[in-house]
């Protein structure tokens, strides 16, 4: 029952090209966004992030407006606006990420 845990999967497409970062390690973290249409023509727009070689294939193969099915967690951060005001954000962890 634990593995069911803050859970979520999506469908959707992808709205924006991925943004690489690569550490001084060697690792790597993609972030992008997934739009999932509804039937009255409004979209929802969630921001995603992958590490390692999760990242590697979202770089390679996922573009903007590729349909991709993704499972992972709700993962919450706070982080200081370039104002300097402080910023929550809810974005999924990428654990499996199936280009369709």
């Amino acid at each position: 029952m634990n593995s069911l845990r803050n859970q979520v999967t999506i469908v959707g497409s992808i709205g924006s090209d991925a943004r690489i970062t690569t550490f001084e390690n060697g690792s790597m973290v993609a972030r992008f966004s997934v739009a999932i249409e509804h039937q009255k023509a409004e979209n929802e727009r969630y921001q995603l992030f992958a590490w390692g070689n999760l990242a590697q294939f979202v770089q390679r193969y996922c573009s903007k407006g590729n349909k991709v099915a993704v499972t992972g967690k709700l993962v919450n951060r706070t982080y200081v606006s370039p104002e300097g005001q402080p910023r929550k954000i809810t974005e999924i962890e990428v654990r499996q990420l199936i280009r369709l």
